[in-house]
C-alpha cells in the first residue's frame, strides 16, 4: 500500500512538471480578464490607475477604470526619506 501511494505521487508530480509556460501576449482573449496598472505623478499627487477589461466568447462584456490619488510623500510621524515617493512603492494585486 505504501509503494502504491509513492508511485502515484511520483507520477502525479512528473506529469505537472511538463507543462510549458505561455506568454501573456499569446493567451487567447475569447474568455479572459486583463488588468493594467499604471502610476502617474502629477505635481505633488500620485495617481494609481487600474484598468480592467473582461472578454467572454470573444466579446468585451465589461470595462472599468479606477483611480486612487495619494500624496507624493508618505505622511508619517517620524522623519521622511525624501528619496522615497509613493510612485515607487510596489503594487500588489489580488484577483479572485
Amino acid at each position: 500500500m505504501k509503494y502504491t501511494f509513492l508511485i502515484i505521487s511520483v507520477l502525479g508530480l512528473a506529469s505537472c512538471a511538463n507543462e510549458p509556460e505561455q506568454a501573456l501576449e499569446q493567451l487567447d482573449k475569447k474568455s479572459a480578464r486583463e488588468v493594467t496598472l499604471k502610476t502617474v505623478t502629477q505635481g505633488d499627487t500620485v495617481l494609481h490607475i487600474t484598468t480592467q477589461h473582461i472578454w467572454y466568447n470573444g466579446e468585451e462584456i465589461a470595462s472599468k477604470s479606477d483611480t486612487i490619488k495619494t500624496g507624493i510623500a508618505p505622511q508619517t510621524w517620524g522623519t521622511v526619506d525624501t528619496a522615497s515617493t509613493l510612485s515607487k512603492v510596489p503594487i500588489y494585486v489580488t484577483v479572485q
